[in-house]
């Protein structure tokens, strides 16, 4: 039986269910870092497996150092296979290929691997600075698949936008699905919470 709520380690997002999906919004590495560091560090101290796949500006070993000094045993965790951190080039990409489908049957994967291995689910994350404008329309299609996915699994996910790259149809269409999303404002995390495209298109437009 799924367990009712999980601790997020983000204090603005506090505990979640399983089948969460998180939105985060950010400008750079140091922002990245502040929400995947704690977010990563209850998932390892809660019994999770935990998988990160990294991209610039917090590539692989970035993001493996700013861990190591964030959480205590990090190594331990490392060394056990706990924690898994690559980049999104060992997942998404196949020449130039970006199949989806292949992406979803990692996750169920590695999955069902944590819950044989003892573990009470899986915490990933996936930064998307590497999407190209040309891929985005499939990207969408990806996000919605994994959403029904996540709605049946022990899953926790966050996904990572940098504002930068995307028009505000991109952001709606990113957040349309979504429960909150995650961004800064004037140095502070900010949670702001939808109900549905219309919501969405409120608070994207409002001046």
């Amino acid at each position: 039986m799924k367990e009712k709520l999980r601790k997020s380690g983000i204090y603005i997002v506090g505990d979640v269910h399983w089948e969460e999906h998180i939105c985060q919004f950010d400008d750079s590495k140091e922002d990245l870092a502040d929400i995947l560091i704690p977010y990563f560090k209850l998932g390892l101290e809660n019994n999770e497996f935990c998988l990160c796949v990294t991209s610039q500006p917090l590539d692989f070993e970035d993001a493996k150092e700013a861990l190591r000094k964030a959480v205590p045993y990090f190594d331990s965790y490392l060394d056990k296979g706990q924690i898994e951190i690559i980049s999104y080039t060992c997942l998404y990409v196949t020449g130039r290929i970006y199949d989806y489908e292949r992406v979803i049957n990692y996750w169920i994967e590695k999955l069902n691997q944590a819950l044989e291995s003892g573990y009470n689910g899986l915490r990933l994350s996936e930064n998307t600075s590497w999407l190209e404008k040309k891929d985005w329309g499939h990207f969408v299609d990806y996000i919605g698949k994994m959403d029904d996915i996540i709605s049946k699994y022990q899953i926790i996910a966050l996904g990572s936008y940098f504002f930068d790259k995307y028009i505000t149809t991109n952001i709606i269409e990113v957040v349309s699905s979504q429960q909150f999303s995650l961004s800064k404002e004037e140095g502070k995390w900010k949670k702001t919470d939808y109900l549905g495209r219309k919501r969405v298109e409120e608070v994207v437009f409002e001046p």
